[in-house]
């Protein structure tokens, strides 16, 4: 029955939002209510876990999206995108614009997490869609795939680091056998898949397009790729000096405050608002209601996001993810293969690739105690699941479909076929890595 019910929440919210054109929001705000009183929780229990999941979604994204929101608007405006993407093209050119962006995934997703690479890269990637009239779907999708393999399969991200704890498993040979799985995966659904996609019409969002500027007008090379990056170089230096200094150093505790997403958005943001900004003879008043005007492009993302969460933490709440996952612990599959398959089901119903992740986890340690199986590829086994088919009730299906300005039909097409991609042939390498490691004598 509890099966049945969210089925129907799934359901409902696709038929309202699709069909019955209701604002997401409301539509997420709707369907948790009907879900939370149909699954049994009071109604103290109910509004208690709209307010936490609400809480807690936009807790952990509102600084990161809003800081990036400011930072894309400056990058863009000053005309800083438009040199890194003539530059990119004069590089590679444009017949290889899809392969430059997901190598420029791969490196900018091993330091920093999908929200602010995402918000990161975005006036990156709509700069060359406007200055070279390349369709955005098929610019973007593969840079975004190769962000979403970094978030789901590799350390040190929140959900493979955790597993890695929970697992005993090696960081090192996690991320080493991950980088061999991500590396096809990507190719596959980004670049690959992304040929299909070129007629998807997308009209991204305004505050990113900005009027071509003259050459003599635009800001240096160097200051253009550094003030656009800096989040990434920053972070890098961090975790580099993380890792080579010693743990529980007196600046270890500097260290870890420097590593927060939304502190190094803070400092990246200050350093553009000058050598973007005022540095380039444009008034601080000027700047400020650049960044005033980003906000309002993303406030909708937010409550949209923050909708997501409640939705999420409603089923959490009622036990619907150990539901699932007890009810799959019994059919006799190989433990790889019932890993992802826990985090699929929970990733579908749920939406969070995280809570996917570590509850999936909690349920095959029992069963990784009494087999023989690679704990590091169990890791990359339940994180390839917690990526499988993201849809309606995904905050990252959201922040795709609403910055590249899509139609839910066509956010399924490219955004859920790309994620659904990515996890099966993650699979796939799990299960050939098992297969090949002992032959190797690993």
């Amino acid at each position: 029955m509890t099966l049945l019910i969210v089925l129907l929440a799934v359901l409902a919210l696709i038929g309202l939002i699709s069909w019955g054109k209701v604002n997401a929001f409301l539509a997420f705000l709707l369907v948790t209510l009907g879900t939370g009183l149909a699954l049994g929780l009071t109604g103290g229990e109910l509004m208690g876990a709209i307010s936490k999941g609400l809480g807690d979604t936009l807790g952990s994204v509102l600084i990161v999206i809003v800081l990036g929101a400011m930072l894309g608007k400056i990058v863009a405006d000053s005309g800083a995108a438009q040199q890194i993407a003539a530059v990119l093209i004069e590089v590679f050119g444009t017949r290889y614009i899809q392969w430059t962006m997901m190598i420029t995934g791969f490196i900018i997703g091993i330091p920093l997490f999908y929200n602010v690479g995402f918000v990161l890269m975005i006036p990156l990637i709509f700069s060359v869609v406007y200055k070279y009239r390349l369709p955005a779907v098929y610019v973007g999708l593969p840079m975004l795939a190769a962000l979403s393999v970094m978030h789901g399969f590799l350390p040190p991200h929140p959900s493979p680091t955790a597993l890695v704890a929970q697992f005993q498993a090696s960081i090192g040979l996690t991320f080493l056998y991950g980088l061999l799985i991500a590396i096809p995966a990507v190719i596959l659904a980004g670049p690959v898949y992304g040929l299909t996609l070129r007629g998807i019409v997308s009209v991204p969002l305004a505050s990113f397009v900005s009027e071509t500027l003259p050459e003599n007008a635009l800001p240096g090379r160097v200051n253009s790729f550094i003030s656009s990056l800096l989040p990434v170089l920053l972070l890098a230096v961090v975790l580099g000096l993380q890792a080579l200094l010693p743990p529980g150093g007196p600046l270890s505790p500097a260290l870890t405050f420097l590593a927060e997403p939304s502190v190094v958005m803070l400092a990246s943001l200050l350093v553009a608002t000058f050598t973007l900004g005022t540095g380039l003879g444009r008034p601080m008043s000027s700047v400020m209601d650049a960044y005033a005007s980003s906000v309002k492009d993303v406030a909708l993302i937010l409550l949209i996001i923050g909708g997501a969460g409640a939705l999420k933490e409603v089923l959490v709440a009622s036990g619907v993810s150990h539901e699932i996952a007890q009810s799959l612990q019994h059919t006799g599959l190989p433990p790889l293969l019932l890993g992802w398959l826990i985090a699929a089901a929970i990733r579908v119903c749920l939406g969070s690739a995280t809570i996917a992740g570590l509850t999936a986890a909690g349920v095959m340690l029992p069963t990784m105690a009494l087999s023989h199986t690679n704990p590091n590829l169990m890791v990359l086994s339940i994180g390839a699941g917690s990526l499988l088919l993201s849809h309606f009730n995904d905050a990252g299906f959201w922040l795709f479909k609403e910055y590249f300005n899509l139609s839910a039909k066509d956010t399924l097409r490219s955004w859920t076929m790309m994620e659904t991609i990515v996890s099966v042939v993650g699979l796939g390498g799990v299960l050939l890595l098992d297969w090949a490691l002992p032959l190797l004598g690993h």
